[in-house]
């Protein structure tokens, strides 16, 4: 939009028909603050490839119920195109403000469009509106979610008939589709009555629940280990927390199906809320949001803590480390430790299937690499999110060229198993818990599993640092943040000289293009300039080996502080 056009998209809401009178009334209310208006108007909110996220409120540059049917129809459009008159979509939410209306607008639209919805009667963890597309033979999925981002936002994402979430081909003709949305005019939608008489809006449940819960039990490296560990006296006391999220029934289901009997979760934090009113973030990568957990624990001596955020897509782990502290493990660390887990118990079994892969991403550690290496295994490299560790399970799938065993984000983001295509925190509770069951029988802690791997592999140790930028200023800085970095490339960082700098809006081993800066030093640390996809984030990863954990802290602190000295003196 030009300077301002804002003004104009205001008048235009205020003064189209297709708008309801409680919004004009909202947009009323800001009449002559300037700046909030140019925020909420300055630019469509932008559909990515991962699909919509921002602040819940009217404008064209907020989550509302207009903004949710625009896409929506645009998404139709492209059901048709690929399904014509057979498309379904499979729509799940969480728990947000506005999550179950959103769901709902998005369903009316798509039935307005003859395009049948399947909507889930309550909320639903993302991972298992995944595995509905495919088990539905659905032609796309949405979940509405804005993950761990504060309460005040909500999100739209957009998932393939594999059920993965759009890769940029796919993304790119959903967003050509949205573009010829001109006007709400343009906007096909059907009342809820009408849709469900017609067959257009269907409501699903219980069997796909149990069907998940039967798939994400069937994940399991160790099947019937829980019980029999049980049966010899070994178990493992758990608590968890939903973070007022989806998990709470999916995560103790699955829980309860493999065996575990010991499972407390923190009171305060079970039932939806969409203030998440115990935590300042709903995020299980921080140690704040286990507060509540921690006190527990100290209190009862549960040995393993668990939490996931609101969509159920991440999950965070709390271990006792060596002198009975609780110590939030992060996500590489995690990873490095299922990775051992799946892979020794397969190998242990005689179960390992033919041309073993494991998958991560290009800012995650290089510890879960070594270890699938350790065991055979070939590990792949992705872009950072999800979809691009979906697609290759899509393509092995197809081609059998290789057998999927485990996929891993950083950001607390697992997947063992084929019956989805996103990260899934239910199946990765289980399976932390498991293995802290296995691991026990041997006498081992899961702190105890990490040191090892330590004391096998040299000492890893990453940090992800980030600095918010809200609004259109901070995009500004993010862009010229970047630019600047691409035109001044650094010779070195803490005196490691950079040997290597990869610029992933060229060409990098095949990879899609993508704004992101990765710098290799001559030790083989590097450290990552991201610009969040789904944030208004700029974030910095950094990873170093050293021979001890000294010698790695002190390696992660001075390249840490280099490189932030240069982002902080720009942002």
């Amino acid at each position: 939009m030009t300077i301002r056009s804002f003004e104009e998209a205001y008048q235009r809401w205020l003064n189209d028909p297709n708008i309801d009178e409680a919004t004009k009334e909202e947009l009323r209310g800001l009449e002559g603050q300037t700046k909030e208006i140019e925020d909420r108007f300055y630019r469509d909110l932008e559909f990515g490839t991962g699909g919509l996220r921002g602040v819940i409120g009217a404008g064209t540059n907020r989550m509302n119920r207009y903004t949710v049917a625009k896409a929506t129809q645009g998404l139709a459009q492209y059901v048709r195109s690929v399904a014509g008159d057979n498309g379904s979509v499979a729509i799940a939410h969480d728990s947000r403000f506005m999550s179950p209306e959103f769901a709902l607008e998005a369903a009316l639209v798509l039935a307005g469009n003859g395009v049948k919805a399947y909507v889930f009667e309550g909320l639903r963890p993302t991972p298992e509106l995944s595995f509905a597309v495919r088990k539905l033979g659905a032609t796309a999925g949405i979940v509405i979610t804005a993950s761990h981002n504060p309460p005040e936002y909500n999100g739209y994402k957009v998932y393939g008939s594999d059920g993965g979430q759009l890769v940029p081909e796919t993304a790119e003709r959903v967003m050509a589709e949205i573009a010829r949305v001109a006007s709400f005019d343009d906007i096909a939608r059907m009342e809820r009555g009408e849709a469900e008489a017609a067959g257009l809006l269907a409501w699903i449940g219980k069997d796909i629940d149990d069907a998940y819960i039967n798939a994400v039990v069937g994940a399991s490296p160790n099947p019937g280990l829980v019980k029999e560990a049980a049966a010899e006296g070994v178990k493992v006391s758990v608590i968890y927390t939903p973070l007022h999220g989806a998990g709470n029934v999916p995560v103790r289901a699955a829980l309860a199906a493999a065996g575990f009997e010991d499972v407390v979760v923190v009171p305060e934090q079970e039932l939806p809320d969409p203030r998440f009113s115990t935590v300042k973030s709903p995020n299980p990568e921080e140690r704040e949001a286990f507060a509540l957990a921690i006190a527990m624990a100290e209190k009862t001596g549960a040995e393993l803590l668990l939490g996931t955020d609101p969509d159920c897509d991440r999950v965070g782990a709390v271990v006792k480390d060596r002198s009975g502290a609780y110590v939030v493990l992060n996500g590489n660390q995690t990873g490095a430790v299922l990775t051992e887990y799946l892979l020794s118990s397969l190998t242990a079994r005689n179960a390992m299937p033919p041309n073993p892969v494991v998958i991560k991403t290009i800012v995650t550690s290089e510890l879960g690499a070594v270890v699938a290496q350790h065991y055979g295994a070939k590990v792949l490299n992705t872009l950072t999110g999800f979809k691009y560790i979906g697609e290759k399970m899509t393509q092995f799938e197809r081609t059998g060229e290789a057998s999927f065993v485990f996929g891993y984000e950083e950001s607390y983001g697992y997947l063992a198993g084929n019956y989805a295509r996103d990260k899934d925190a239910v199946v990765a509770s289980l399976l932390v818990a498991e293995a802290a069951v296995y691991y026990k029988r041997q006498g081992l802690t899961l702190y105890d599993v990490l040191e090892k791997l330590y004391e096998r592999h040299g000492h890893y140790l990453e940090s992800l640092q980030s600095r918010t930028l809200k609004g259109k200023d901070g995009l500004e800085k993010m862009r010229a943040l970047m630019d600047d970095w691409r035109a001044n490339p650094p010779a070195d960082a803490a005196g490691l000289a950079v040997t290597q700098r990869l610029d992933y809006l060229e060409d990098v081993h095949g990879l899609p293009l993508e704004n992101v800066l990765k710098y290799i030093l001559e030790d083989g640390s590097w450290f990552c300039l991201r610009p969040s996809g789904t944030e208004p984030k700029i974030k910095m990863y950094f990873a170093v080996r050293g021979e001890s954990a000294e010698d790695a802290r002190a390696k992660l602190d001075a390249v840490t502080g280099a490189v932030m000295s240069r982002v902080d003196a720009a942002v």
